[in-house]
């Protein structure tokens, strides 16, 4: 559709997003982000009439707000997590990507490598916040400026508790001018 067939000039509403979208991960850097991304995709979900919508698990905390949206909203829609796709050398795919200088693109990899290495520990019995603790400090002295590097519950995004669950890894560090986000399933 047109822009202005989602957008027309007297718009004047935004969906209010909880649980998984208010979790101090990309709302804390870029506040209205997943508020713009509800509005619109609610929008598209209503115009379209789909039954399914399929995102990417690359921005795994939109996806998760994007699920949780069409559940509490009772939209007739199943939301569809699609695995990341990765460069031979591990960097997760993204138009992002082009905005590296060929030093950083070397670079970039080493956010997916540290964070399937704090995963392998969690793994083996290290405590999860130990280890992303140290892969926030690995990144840092590779040159990255580390926006957070955390472990939540795979589902709901909150901070892990004592509990044995399902755990994510989420990373957004700069590298340059270029921000990288990149996930992992521990």
């Amino acid at each position: 559709p047109a822009l202005e067939e989602v957008y027309p000039a007297d718009f004047a509403t935004v969906i209010s997003l909880g649980g998984p979208a208010r979790v101090g991960l990309e709302d804390k850097f870029r506040p209205q982000f997943l508020v713009g991304v509800a509005t619109v995709v609610a929008k598209l979900f209503i115009q379209t009439g789909a039954d399914f919508a399929m995102f990417g698990e690359k921005d795994y905390q939109q996806l998760k707000a994007v699920t949780r949206m069409a559940k509490d909203l009772d939209m007739p829609i199943e939301v569809v997590g699609v695995a990341t796709v990765r460069e031979p050398d591990g960097l997760a795919m993204s138009s992002r990507n082009a905005y590296l200088s060929k030093s950083e693109r070397k670079l970039a990899p080493a956010i997916f490598r540290i964070l399937s290495e704090a995963a392998l520990k969690i793994r083996g019995g290290t405590d999860p916040q130990a280890a992303t603790r140290a892969a926030r400090r690995s990144l840092t002295e590779l040159g990255f400026k580390v926006d957070y590097v955390a472990a939540r519950n795979a589902e709901t995004l909150a901070v892990p508790g004592d509990n044995v669950e399902p755990l994510r890894l989420l990373a957004a560090a700069w590298l340059g001018k270029t921000r990288l986000i990149d996930n992992i399933a521990v």
